[in-house]
């Protein structure tokens, strides 16, 4: 099955467990939260209550998605666990908090975050680089964000370290509407 045969029924959102300093990166959670449920989709991410996080989560439960956290045992005792998710699955370790999101998930977006989330998005491009999946990853570019680290990228690729198929592999949203339209293979407003 290729990636365009593969049927997007559930999303996996990394993003950060804080909202960050401008209020835009809070709006943006909620409003992909509101584009997944309004696209019939279901959605799993980290099982935090708090930050963007808890604000995508809250905003597709609002809309009547499904929504699956995990969260690791470490994190779920220090009063982080979202206690009103569709399900809540507490793992070990991270790295099985990881690979459970991957299992779930028919597509991935990435909205700012600190270093969980970019560790996120980093391993998630590298799997798809590795065939271990051919998932679509798409980073939300609220406000610019994300540009340095495609900037990066691009001097990755000008450096012979990285093969512009590899590069290619990470597919840039300016909107979360934007983002669940390339998803699901839809074109997108330009």
């Amino acid at each position: 099955m290729s990636a365009s045969d593969r049927a997007v029924r559930r999303v996996a959102v990394y993003c950060g467990s804080a909202d960050g300093n401008n209020p835009v990166f809070l709006a943006e959670a909620k409003s992909l939260g509101s584009a997944i449920s309004a696209a019939g989709l279901g959605m799993v991410y980290g099982g935090a209550r708090v930050g963007l996080m808890g604000a995508v989560a809250d905003a597709a439960l609002a809309g009547g998605a499904e929504v699956v956290g995990v969260l690791p045992r470490v994190l779920a005792g220090s009063e982080l666990a979202h206690n009103s998710l569709t399900r809540l699955e507490i793992v070990e370790t991270m790295h099985q908090r990881k690979a459970r999101m991957v299992a779930l998930a028919d597509a991935f977006f990435i909205l700012p975050g600190g270093y969980g989330t970019l560790d996120e998005l980093l391993e998630i491009l590298t799997w798809a680089q590795l065939k271990i999946h051919a998932k679509p990853c798409v980073a939300i570019n609220t406000a610019g964000y994300w540009n340095g680290l495609l900037d990066f990228l691009d001097e990755a690729v000008a450096a012979g370290f990285l093969k512009q198929r590899n590069r290619d592999l990470l597919l840039i949203a300016e909107t979360a509407s934007d983002a669940v339209r390339l998803a699901l293979g839809c074109p997108v407003s330009q």
